[in-house]
């Protein structure tokens, strides 16, 4: 019945025909439930209504599922209430042979804080209670869940420390605790207990602390997401370990048989993404937002595998490493509201996948690199709150010689035109200081041309003799 264009009410008789094994309603227009609609269903193993419009109750319609049901998937519908009965368990306890469980993406509610049953369901592999309104905080146990693979609890209001129920899931290779109130720090047992770990998703919470050094000790690890939370320090020197984000992902060389209802949100560009289908080409690091100092490892520059690295709105500084164009298969780069200094490394535009890139709000300087990659992002909005940076898209570089040129031609230039200035003032000082003088004075006056008269009298004397002189020698 799956991806048809079903609506209205899902048909309470279904289970009439006889031994009903699966129900796979998936991707339809169904509306609503009836009561109790599966309880007569003894045989039913597996339930799907992904993506429909069912608006109910979750205990009318799923309160007394079936001992042997082994997957019920009811994600993006409109269902409401509580999961727990009236005795404060779970309304799935008695389905033993649970391995599939996905309630996500509803407007389900209550604290889960007492529940037992539901993380030590001993063949639950995958549970995903994501986007709806849970509270609580995440109860220890000495007998828990070992067979876990996937847990999504994302966006919901649980709190409390790191849940310490996972310290025997040695099989979980998905975690996704974002969106809610977890504090405290990253336990120091967590690569150990989990080896296998591959996405580690703990963005949107209140944890704090250092980074702990034991994070670098996933050998698989290919996602990891700690932004918007309250981590400090330094980004540990050796964060180029990560085995999984050396190599390139590909779907034919992962030993995880990836559970059809996996999926996973990743913010880029501010804007979320779904990954189900492609979740094995993942391979990132965030970590936003946060109060994270001091220099950008060079290490991480090694991570040859990684897709998108954001490290936004930290305290980082120093320069952008100089070698991060050997991230080739980078699509996504964030390094904005920082206080980077330095110019940006001519490597960068090497980055031949990169679609998205962010450098604005820090300290950076000198020309922006030319290259066919760089020359896709005319927006200056990228490289903005950095004055000293310039080139495309930004101002165009002033050459350094030529301006130091211009600079000593109108120095030359000015001196000359102030000493025209000076030449020109003076003789017109001097000029009417002279007449202004012998015109206001009488008495100078008639000295002057006293003066005058003398010296005529002087030069035609002189002129005189000298002429009487020569006719003398020449008789």
């Amino acid at each position: 019945m799956a991806k048809n264009s079903f609506s209205g009410v899902f048909p309470p008789s279904i289970c009439a025909g006889g031994a009903l094994v699966t129900v796979l309603a998936a991707y339809n227009g169904f509306t609503s439930l009836r009561s109790m609609t599966f309880q007569n269903c003894t045989t039913l193993e597996h339930i799907d209504f992904t993506e429909n419009k069912i608006v109910a109750d979750l205990m009318a319609c799923f309160g007394k599922p079936p001992e042997q049901l082994r997957g019920l998937t009811v994600s993006n519908n409109h269902l409401y209430g509580t999961l727990l009965t009236d005795d404060g368990e779970v309304f799935l306890c008695n389905s033993t042979r649970l391995s599939l469980l996905d309630l996500s993406n509803n407007a389900l509610n209550g604290d889960l804080s007492n529940s037992k049953c539901l993380w030590n369901m001993r063949h639950l592999e995958f549970m995903d209670l994501s986007s709806n309104s849970l509270s609580g905080v995440v109860p220890f146990l000495a007998t828990p869940n070992r067979n876990l693979q996937s847990l999504h609890l994302a966006n919901n209001h649980f709190s409390g420390a790191f849940p310490l129920v996972l310290k025997k899931s040695k099989k979980l290779i998905t975690l996704d605790l974002g969106g809610n109130n977890f504090s405290g720090g990253i336990p120091s047992w967590i690569s150990k207990s989990l080896p296998d770990l591959r996405f580690l998703l703990l963005s949107s919470n209140m944890f704090d602390g250092i980074i702990p050094s034991q994070i670098l000790q996933f050998r698989q690890l290919q996602l990891l997401d700690l932004s918007k939370n309250k981590f400090t320090g330094r980004i540990p020197s050796n964060f180029g370990n990560f085995t999984g984000m050396i190599q390139e992902q590909k779907n034919g060389n992962s030993t995880y048989c990836y559970l059809p209802a996996e999926q996973l949100r990743i913010v880029l560009k501010n804007e979320g993404y779904l990954y189900n289908f492609t979740i094995s080409f993942i391979v990132g690091m965030d970590l936003s937002s946060n109060f994270l100092s001091q220099e950008i490892p060079k290490g991480l520059t090694s991570l040859v595998g990684l897709r998108y690295l954001n490290l936004s709105r930290n305290h980082l500084s120093g320069g952008i490493p100089g070698d991060v164009g050997n991230l080739a298969l980078l699509e996504s780069l964030d390094l904005s509201e920082n206080q980077l200094s330095g110019e940006i490394p001519p490597s960068l535009a090497d980055l031949k996948a990169l679609g998205t890139l962010n450098l604005s709000t820090n300290g950076l300087s000198g020309r922006i690199p030319t290259g066919s990659q760089l020359q896709t992002f005319p927006d200056p909005s990228i490289y903005s709150n950095n004055p000293g940076l310039c080139g495309f898209p930004l101002q165009d570089c002033v050459n350094p010689s030529a301006s130091n040129q211009n600079d000593m031609k109108q120095d030359e230039d000015m001196e000359t035109l102030w000493l025209y200035c000076f030449v020109v003032a003076g003789v017109i000082f001097g000029f009417w200081l002279y007449w202004g003088m012998l015109f206001c004075k009488e008495t100078w006056r008639h000295v002057f041309y006293q003066y005058v008269d003398s010296m005529q009298d002087k030069v035609i004397t002189k002129k005189i003799a000298a002429y009487r002189a020569s006719k003398l020698r020449h008789e």
